[in-house]
């Protein structure tokens, strides 16, 4: 799945956010009727070592390669036996939404998050993932976990319940941001599910690579601009993860309602389900956005200091049609300003720069005061035919890939390279297996496969250099598994789900609903052994008494609560 804030009772990276809701589509492009809220763009310091120099400083050190640090977040709608989205509650047994330490809800009370602990194994993550899906459904009855991005049988926006957190102050401002998200978006949007994978490298690597490279500056400064030179080599070559590893190529028609503001073509005569015969990710398009306003914000990852101008600036400056929403109506809340942002989280992006908060502290002023702790990447879908939506091939290709980016040079970004960044990854979203497909790479245009056999190419030393670290040659495999769907578009997640459909005459609907019961199926027959499902248990009941204690602290009304937070706006420190 997220972007973390301290209000839970572990201090790790994956923590849960203040109002930590992200709608899942990436910024539409710009639209004539929209803010432009663009920041002066600076140049990042030119970097000192080469490609070659960091590669041979890592393997120098090769145990830093074991020590990344990694966290996965994975949403799954709760859903019925007939495979409409549940109405009912979030589960006792789960604990406290608010301050459970790794399940929560995203924006509707069934749109559960399960968040694993910061780890440096790979099978660990995953297996700690598992068990957080066998615990789940040893509470859910008759419930299941839905196994796709794209949602289920859905009835509107009336029947999608918002996410509750209590009567706490806290509670009630995650409450309002996703009330305001669905007048901004619509609440259909927010069903979308994901994957958000959080990356870090070891904290004795900066040191080292600050040294070798010569840099005098403070380290909390190298190392927040060495991760901005990750995010914009990621935002030039991210539209290759979206090909590899996209898995919505389709969509229920519920989704949409009988909307024709699409270009998806129906895949049965009955219209049951629609999609993109060479799409990839239709959660990283523009599907079902009713809002065009973020198309106006130019980010800019040049440095910290245009980061946070251009964010600040969309969080505190009105915008026209969310003045005509209105904040307060009739007593209600209806979202938290009228803003072009109500907070930084309703940023659509596929990267972000990230730091576990201070309690009430905001995203920004994190950055600001003590620079950037890890990246999320937040483009990867749930694949249905995976018993919790990705594996270690797929972790094993991103880690590299993250390597990659963050050891390559990273010139500064203009508005042209900007742009162009964007239509590759719509171009990707929309067409990604077609064979004539065309990307921009400076002045020139590049076949996908073409590209992206040249990325592989020069990603195959690192995958050595890992798996010279942790011995074998499974990062090397799993690098090659990529290289065969480059090849052969057939074998992308997108190509396999669709063609699995038309060979099973099945909608799209009753694929991943054949998938999710077959996954809950085989949670269940391993169940938890009794310590852990007591220790789980437990958690549980620590959480609840946490939101309790919370509930009781507060003791300043929520007009003076969110009058405060949004001060901290006003006096950032960059």
């Amino acid at each position: 799945m997220k972007s973390k804030q301290k209000w839970r009772v572990t201090s790790s990276y994956s923590l849960s956010s203040l109002v930590r809701c992200e709608p899942q589509l990436h910024p539409c492009l710009s639209s004539p009727t929209t803010i432009k809220l663009a920041a002066q763009r600076r140049t990042p310091s030119t970097p000192v070592l080469s490609f070659s120099q960091r590669l041979q400083l890592l393997s120098e050190h090769s145990h830093l390669l074991t020590g990344i640090k990694r966290g996965i977040e994975k949403e799954s709608l709760r859903i019925n036996p007939d495979g409409r989205l549940s109405t009912e509650p979030h589960p006792q047994g789960l604990g406290s939404a608010l301050t459970h330490s790794c399940i929560t809800t995203d924006y509707s009370e069934a749109l559960l998050e399960f968040i694993t602990p910061v780890s440096t194994s790979i099978s660990g993550s995953l297996g700690k993932l598992s068990e957080i899906h066998r615990y789940v459904y040893a509470e859910l009855d008759n419930e299941l976990l839905w196994g796709a991005s794209m949602p289920c049988l859905l009835e509107g926006d009336e029947g999608i319940p918002i996410a509750r957190y209590g009567s706490s102050n806290i509670a009630t401002m995650k409450q309002v941001y996703r009330a305001g998200l669905g007048h901004r978006y619509g609440r259909l949007m927010q069903t979308i599910a994901g994957i958000h994978y959080n990356f870090s490298m070891p904290d004795e690597y900066w040191p080292l690579a600050q040294a070798a490279a010569g840099d005098t500056r403070s380290g909390k400064t190298y190392r927040t601009e060495s991760y901005f030179g990750l995010i914009r080599n990621f935002r030039r070559y991210s539209w290759l993860l979206i090909y590899l590893f996209g898995s919505s190529p389709a969509v229920c028609s519920s989704f949409l309602r009988g909307s024709t503001r699409h270009t998806l073509e129906p895949l049965d005569e009955r219209g049951r389900t629609l999609h993109a015969p060479l799409g990839t990710s239709l959660r990283m398009g523009d599907l079902g956005y009713q809002s065009n306003a973020q198309g106006g914000l130019n980010i800019c990852y040049n440095t910290l200091e245009n980061y946070v101008e251009t964010l600040h600036k969309a969080i505190t400056t009105p915008h026209p049609d969310y003045e005509d929403i209105g904040t307060v109506v009739d007593g209600d809340y209806r979202q938290l300003n009228t803003a072009l942002l109500q907070i930084e989280n309703e940023f659509y992006s596929a990267i972000r720069p990230k730091r576990v908060t201070r309690s009430g502290e905001t995203p920004l002023g994190a950055l600001c005061t003590d620079g950037v702790e890890y990246i999320e990447v937040r483009c990867l879908d749930i694949n249905p035919m995976l018993p919790v939506g990705l594996d270690e091939v797929e972790i094993r290709f991103v880690d590299t890939f993250l390597i990659y980016c963050l050891l390559c040079d990273s010139p500064a970004c203009d508005d042209a390279e900007t742009q162009a960044m964007e239509s590759n990854l719509f171009r990707v979203v929309n067409r990604g297996r077609d064979p004539e497909l065309q990307l921009v790479d400076g002045a020139v245009q590049r076949s996908l496969p073409s590209w992206g056999e040249a990325l592989l190419v020069a990603m195959e030393p690192i995958a050595q250099a890992l798996d010279s670290a942790h011995g074998g040659d499974a990062y090397i495999l799993a690098l090659e598994s990529q290289r065969g769907k480059l090849r052969d578009p057939a074998l992308t997640p997108s190509a396999m789900l669709l063609a699995e459909m038309n060979q099973r005459d099945m909608p799209f609907f009753r694929l991943a609903m054949d998938y999710s019961q077959r996954w809950a199926m085989a949670f269940k027959q391993e169940p938890l052994s009794a310590a852990v499902q007591q220790a789980y248990a437990e958690d549980a009941c620590v959480s609840l008494r946490a939101q309790e204690h919370i509930e009781a602290s507060d003791s300043v009304s929520f007009a003076e609560f969110l009058d405060a937070y949004y001060a901290q706006y006003q006096a950032l420190p960059c």
